[in-house]
């Protein structure tokens, strides 16, 4: 095992194991909830084997790994944490927040890996997590075995964020920073509905598998303070994003963990044509498409994004925690 780079596993091995333990609080088989940084959030913690750890985006929380925690959990010990503010892990009366970026996000994650005990883990990140798994690599590279990216926005993408044909698809980025914009969206159950709805389909090449599931999706950002803490994401993100698309973003480093990231070919928000500029983001990285999908890879080829981080983390790169 590498040794890890940032001090939270001095720290354990300094206080022992036991004390950080403490913050699991199991509120029913399923459902534990593990306190980080000032809040808590939920987890599913499932399987055997080497540790990974995936990590959502927006419109989703954990339950959107569903096809691939089945897939997975016989050879993974698969852990699904609700980002915070996100689903389970969502706070009723959250007010609008700008601090709630990427940074935080992956804070929380070491911190969830540090209650459970693993002291390494593969990531997997999906849009909002795609944001997350680079800051992983960047501030706690120890931690991490490798990186896999279900499409990956980067800072590299610059200007092409302001492109003519992106505008169309960029609008609710900004829609989400108005202080009136989750309570206009939660007004009612079909307001709702209508809102995550466009985004599930509109985003997926493939949209069949939105049906059976919309009305799960409903009831999660129906749930007290999901919608504004979703939306918290935009606002702690924009700062970043308009120097993106003003080309006035200073890129950071190049991100040492190993790298795989698997583009849905047909994305229409974070465009497949945008792989290539990845490279430069990271020390090594191999990069391939999707081809039946969209945005929604996980959902709309699960078994490939399954074979596909299987391949990627082999037994000889993941401790078994």
């Amino acid at each position: 095992m590498r040794t890890p780079e940032n001090t939270g596993l001095r720290r354990i091995a300094q206080a022992g194991w036991a004390r950080y333990r403490l913050h699991v609080v199991k509120k029913g088989p399923d459902m534990p909830e593990i306190a980080v940084n000032g809040t808590s959030l939920h987890v599913d913690d499932t399987g055997s084997g080497p540790a990974l750890v995936l990590v959502h985006g927006w419109p989703e929380w954990g339950e959107t790994w569903r096809p691939l925690m089945e897939r997975l959990r016989d050879r993974f010990r698969v852990v699904v944490p609700d980002l915070r503010g996100f689903g389970r892990s969502a706070v009723a009366d959250t007010p609008p927040s700008d601090q709630v970026g990427a940074d935080r996000h992956a804070d929380d994650l070491v911190a969830v890996l540090d209650a459970l005990r693993i002291a390494q883990a593969g990531f997997v990140g999906h849009d909002v997590g795609a944001y997350v798994l680079q800051r992983i690599g960047l501030r706690h590279p120890g931690r991490a075995t490798g990186l896999f990216f279900l499409n990956c926005p980067t800072a590299h993408v610059g200007p092409r964020l302001r492109e003519p044909r992106q505008i169309p698809e960029i609008w609710y980025q900004t829609f989400h920073q108005m202080p009136f914009a989750a309570a206009q969206v939660g007004a009612t159950r079909e307001s709702c509905r209508a809102y995550i709805g466009h985004f599930l389909r509109h985003w997926s090449h493939d949209p069949a598998w939105v049906a059976p599931v919309l009305e799960a999706w409903v009831d999660n950002f129906m749930r007290p303070g999901a919608l504004q803490g979703g939306f918290n994401w935009y606002l702690s993100n924009n700062a970043g994003r308009l120097a993106t698309m003003a080309g006035t973003i200073e890129p950071p480093p190049p991100i040492a963990v190993p790298a795989r990231i698997l583009w849905g070919r047909h994305d229409p928000v974070l465009r497949s044509d945008w792989a290539e500029c990845a490279r430069a983001a990271f020390q090594q990285v191999e990069i391939g498409y999707a081809e039946g999908s969209g945005h929604f890879v996980h959902r709309e080829e699960p078994a490939l994004a399954a074979r596909e981080i299987i391949r990627f983390f082999d037994t000889s790169q993941v401790t078994k925690n």
